[in-house]
């Protein structure tokens, strides 16, 4: 039976029907759609709106649905959406007393309380995902502090870094994540429960009541934004994708370091796939497909953005379509976050190649102009000599760490010995003792800050 059907006179076309319905996905609120509809029915009890021992036999019978659909003995089908089977079953067990639970609650306000409870256990769990990321992350720069690579910026050399700096970096990205998803939350902790179809309700209800049993922070001020409200959706897939960013932006990393040209990483056998021609292949499938799947997770996001952008107020059919977008999302971010922490725990470095390609590419030219500028040259005049010493180099085929004093003093008497040691990488990482930078101290430094703000992050648990 369906919810809206008593002013109609004839049956709905079975294409129209079809179309219409979103249990084939909506399945996925069923816990939060009982447990939403237990509170509600106490709070029905509770402020004598009905009967107190009917209230009690809603949500006992709620609460054996509810086994039953755990246990696999109640099959989510045969409604239009996952409120009229919930809604169906309970008629169907307890006769009318059944048909009181809508008592004082729209499906309007109902979807949105229902999504809400959803996104906040969602959240959680993929802070979890996020938080045991990380963690692996710090294992990882724990035990690569004193080894050195290339840092890039456009894809070319630039200076020598600290491995373990480079692996905080993407830390820092997915602790901002969950900055994000934890700001997130504090928006969707807001329950809509009681706002009706957009105008409230004349029962008496007890929103804050309703509130306590269902562990909302917060009540919605405004009936009519209440129910139409999908901001939450869209800031929550706005989290996801920009986890899906900063894993794509790894991902492209691990697949650059991993080929020929790098050898940096080793992914594991059981982490990589081989060609169907080509024996001696083995590919980084698991990130190509991560970078892949980003996409996804920005269709969702432009979906829901284009859905909400043009909708009048109040509720409309089409924010039904927030719920495919938002599941999508979710299951992308969860599967992507899994996986790739996998990955990482079966990675390793060539450490010794990183630090030789550290030694090419000029790296240390940096540390050249800085030691002009302490000997009294204004940068820019050492910018520009250095860029000289470095031309001398490649006209013939040298490296700043084995020129000798005298054609450093070729180009300015200002050099002295010191500019040998300057000039080598092990140097050039050590002197960046500032907050962020490449010096061990430092890089030891932010992974406590790091471990600090995670577990600052969790610490109510």
């Amino acid at each position: 039976m369906k919810l809206w059907e008593g002013r109609f006179t004839g049956a709905s076309a079975k294409g129209a029907d079809d179309f219409n319905q979103s249990l084939s996905f909506d399945y996925k609120l069923y816990w939060h759609d009982i447990l939403a509809s237990i509170a509600h029915a106490k709070m029905l009890g509770e402020t004598q709106i009905i009967p107190k021992d009917e209230a009690d036999r809603i949500g006992d019978t709620l609460i054996n649905m509810l086994a039953d659909i755990e246990k696999g003995n109640l099959q989510l089908d045969g409604a239009e959406d996952i409120h009229t089977f919930v809604e169906n079953e309970l008629v169907r067990r307890i006769g009318a007393v059944g048909k009181k639970l809508h008592t004082a609650r729209s499906r309007n306000d109902q979807v949105a309380t229902d999504l809400r409870l959803y996104c906040k256990d969602s959240i959680v769990s993929l802070c979890g995902l996020l938080r045991t990321l990380i963690n692996t992350l710090l294992d990882i720069a724990n035990n690569n502090v004193q080894f050195i690579m290339p840092g890039y910026t456009h894809l070319q050399k630039a200076q020598p870094v600290s491995v373990a700096q480079y692996i905080n970096a993407y830390s820092e990205m997915f602790l901002r994540d969950l900055e994000r998803f934890t700001d997130c939350y504090k928006r969707t902790d807001v329950m809509p429960l009681g706002s009706g179809a957009l105008a409230g309700t004349d029962f008496p209800i007890d929103r804050r009541l309703t509130a306590s049993l269902l562990s909302f922070s917060e009540i919605s001020q405004n009936s009519i934004d209440a129910v139409s409200d999908r901001d939450f959706v869209a800031e929550y897939i706005f989290c996801c994708a920009t986890v899906m960013m900063h894993l794509s932006r790894f991902s492209e990393d691990l697949i650059l370091f991993s080929s020929d040209e790098f050898r940096f990483i080793e992914i594991a056998d059981s982490y990589a796939t081989g060609s169907s021609i080509m024996p001696q292949k083995k590919n980084p499938d698991i990130p190509e497909l991560v970078r892949g799947k980003t996409g996804r997770v920005y269709g969702s996001l432009t979906a829901i953005l284009t859905v909400l952008k043009g909708i009048p107020l109040s509720y409309d059919k089409d924010l039904q379509e927030d719920k495919e977008a938002l599941f999508n999302a979710e299951d992308t971010v969860r599967a992507c976050l899994t996986i790739f922490n996998e990955l990482l725990q079966n990675i390793s470095f060539d450490t010794k190649r990183m630090r030789a390609a550290a030694s090419s590419g000029f790296t240390t030219a940096t540390d050249i102009a800085d030691y002009l500028v302490e000997k009294g040259l204004p940068f820019r005049d050492a910018h520009a000599l250095t860029g000289q010493i470095v031309r001398y180099c490649i006209e013939n085929g040298k490296k700043l760490e084995t020129l000798e004093l005298p054609v450093y003093q070729s180009f300015s008497s200002l050099f002295d010995e010191e500019i040998l040691q300057r000039v080598r990488v092990g140097k050039s990482v050590e002197a960046r003792k500032v907050i962020g930078g490449s010096a061990r101290s430092a890089v030891r430094e932010n992974i406590r800050s790091i471990t600090r703000r995670l577990n600052r992050m969790f610490k109510d648990e």
